[in-house]
Parts: C-alpha cells; structure tokens; sequence
C-alpha cells in the first residue's frame, strides 16, 4: 500500500522543544542557595535533600485529594524531603520558599529559542502542528503559557487533561480528531521512548522521529523509532525523506 502524504506533525514539549532538564539545574541551584542561607548544612546533605524531592516528583500521583493544589502537592514533597533529610519538623515555611523559587526559576528559564521558533513558523506553512505534552495539567499549562508557544499550534493538548496520556492511543486519537487527518498522516516528534516514540507506535503515525542528545538514555531497549536526530532543528532533514 502506498504510504499517505505527511500532513501533521506531533511535537513534544519538555526536552524536544524546551531544554526542561537545564532549566530543573538553574532552578535547584536558585534553592540550594536558598537552603544554604536557611539551614546550616553541607553539600552532601543538600543533594540529600534534591534527591529525595526528584524521587517524589517521579513516584507523584495525579490524583489529589479534593481542594488541593498540585502547588500544595509540591511543597509537601519539599517539607518531607528537608524533614526527612535533618529530622526535624515544623519547616513549612522554608518547604514553601524553596517550592516557589524552584518553580519560578525554571519557568522563567524555559524558553523557545529563536532557531525552534522560526522552525515551528516554517514548519507550519506546510503541515498542520499540534502540541502534545504529558504530565500533571497545572504543571503543563504553566510551562505553555511561560514560552508562550500556542501561537505556533494548530492545536495543544495537555495530556493530564484526559483519562489516559501517552503512549496510549486514545490521546492519539483525540489529537487526529482535532487536527481532522489519519494516523498515517502523522509525524510523532519527542525525546521519550516509552511516551512519545511507542506511543507514536500504538497510535499507527507515519513515523516516529526521537529527539537523542549523546548524554541521555542509550538506545539499548525494545523501542526502536523510524528516525533519530539530536536536535528538533534537524526535523527537515527527516521530513524530507517522507516526501
């Protein structure tokens, strides 16, 4: 059967757009100054701290109890990793510094570089775009509206909005719906291979094309994506074999 046309592409956000992960390092340095000016601490027990918070970022649920916030989530998440780190209680305070200086430092560090923005202004005078990322809904909407990249989207779907997010197909689907094309139709662009690349595959897209920078996960595991390029900014490249 002759393969369909590329009319749509599929982008993720976090570290296929935006550089998320160098923007988490800027904003825990921010509270590693802060914790210092607070606490009476060596590094060691700092990075004990960091690593317990990352832990329960990973491991955090998206249900939440009625009336709570994924902000108050958040700072319980630091109020137990300081807590459990110098044993002691009654730090809320300090717990809810260091949450907000850890979130405003990262969101005022993402960005759309100029070269992602004229790529995006490029791309879509030929195909339809739409923006799928995963993750909690507040946490995701934020990160949107901070580099302020709706304008270059046919369509942004927060998948935390939603029953089910990748690499289920069901998200997939409600993104073809929105762009009105065929699976066949589409290019899944991200830098995650359990999300984006194998979702890209249950959903049955043209191809999946992964986002790898060398110092990240290796290509070693059962997920194998059609194309793979380190930068978002080689995506031509790869369109074009498509044509």
């Amino acid at each position: 059967m002759e393969a369909k046309s590329v009319k749509a592409i599929l982008f993720d956000l976090d570290n296929t757009l935006i550089e998320t992960s160098g923007a988490g390092e800027v904003a825990l340095q921010k509270t590693r100054e802060l914790l210092k000016s607070k606490l009476s601490l060596d590094d060691d027990a700092i990075c004990s701290i960091f690593d317990k918070f990352k832990q329960k970022l990973l491991h955090e649920s998206s249900d939440r109890l009625p009336g709570t916030s994924q902000d108050d989530v958040r700072v319980c998440h630091w109020e137990e990793s300081i807590a459990e780190t110098i044993g002691r209680c009654s730090i809320s305070d300090l717990a809810s510094q260091c949450y907000y200086m850890w979130k405003n430092s990262r969101l005022e560090v993402l960005c759309l570089t100029p070269e992602v923005r004229n790529l995006l202004k490029q791309l879509r005078s030929r195909y339809k775009l739409l923006l799928l990322t995963n993750g909690d809904a507040q946490t995701q909407r934020e990160k949107v509206e901070a580099v302020k990249c709706e304008e270059f989207f046919d369509a942004v779907v927060i998948a935390g909005d939603h029953a089910e997010q990748k690499p289920f197909p069901s998200i997939f689907q409600l993104c073809f719906d929105q762009l009105e094309v065929e699976a066949q139709e589409c290019v899944m662009v991200g830098d995650n291979l359990d999300t984006d690349i194998q979702g890209g595959f249950n959903a049955g897209v043209r191809a999946t094309v992964w986002i790898h920078r060398a110092e990240r996960t290796s290509l070693d595991g059962p997920v194998k994506p059609d194309y793979t390029i380190p930068t978002v900014l080689d995506l031509p490249g790869v369109l074009a074999q498509l044509q």
